[in-house]
């Protein structure tokens, strides 16, 4: 059985398996390796990783569902590798809950960089934000840093710890514009040209999980070329 703080690496190319796994153990990481995405999900399911660097193309499972699968075991980082780099294919793996992702060719030293913001990122509520629970609109809508629990009419909602840290983010300050710019640096952790429209694809995992509806919305406002404001009543 692996430590409790290790990362889980799903990867079936073993010449950058190795690259990573040795990088990633230099920098004081436990790593244990998986070819195959349905090997790493029954791993993961007897020991959860406190987080998980997979690549997209598996030889037995797609990628894109192990992630899926991971996330669905609880609130797990994960951080995509693969060489699909177009900006549809980022944004689908935002869409599923990566927590970052990483086009091949890497730099390995990039990729501990990544590791070490995204498990940062877990492990902290974000600077300049309030650390005590905040509820809106008649506590309609109610966020516990503390625990990062959402509770939306009165039901609790199940958010990624980047897309809690967005939920607080925003509405820390409500009526504030945030660019997607400035949401990147503050809750991702680091800048990134290209990665912007990764912000639109949490917002909208967001969005849905809360029942906000982009068109017609009472908590998150789409500020056009700019970024998002939130709009909710701030209970006194």
């Amino acid at each position: 059985m692996p430590p409790t703080d290790y990362i889980l690496l799903v990867e079936d190319d073993i010449s950058i398996a190795e690259v990573v796994t040795s990088y990633l153990t230099e920098a004081g990481y436990h790593v244990s390796h998986h070819e195959r995405g349905q090997h790493a999900l029954d791993h993961a399911r007897k020991e959860s990783p406190m987080l998980v660097v997979l690549d997209l193309s598996l030889p037995d499972v797609p990628g894109e569902l192990v992630c899926q699968e991971l996330k669905r075991l609880g609130d797990i980082p994960v951080i995509m590798l693969t060489a699909k780099s177009s900006e549809e294919q980022r944004l689908i793996g935002f869409s599923l809950g990566a927590d970052d992702y990483v086009v091949k060719p890497f730099s390995a030293r990039e990729l501990v960089f990544r590791v070490k913001v995204a498990l940062k990122r877990t492990a902290e509520v974000p600077a300049d934000t309030t650390t005590g629970k905040l509820s809106f609109n008649g506590k309609a809508l109610i966020l516990d840093p503390e625990c990062y629990q959402v509770i939306m009419a009165g039901t609790p909602v199940e958010l990624s710890a980047t897309e809690f840290k967005m939920l607080l983010r925003i509405a820390s300050t409500p009526g504030k514009v945030f660019s997607r710019e400035e949401l990147l640096e503050k809750v991702l952790g680091y800048t990134c040209e290209g990665y912007d429209r990764c912000i639109d694809a949490h917002i909208k995992n967001i969005r849905h999980k809360i029942g906000d509806r982009s068109k017609n919305p009472v908590y998150i406002e789409s500020v056009y070329g700019v970024g998002y404001r939130f709009n909710g009543v701030k209970d006194t």
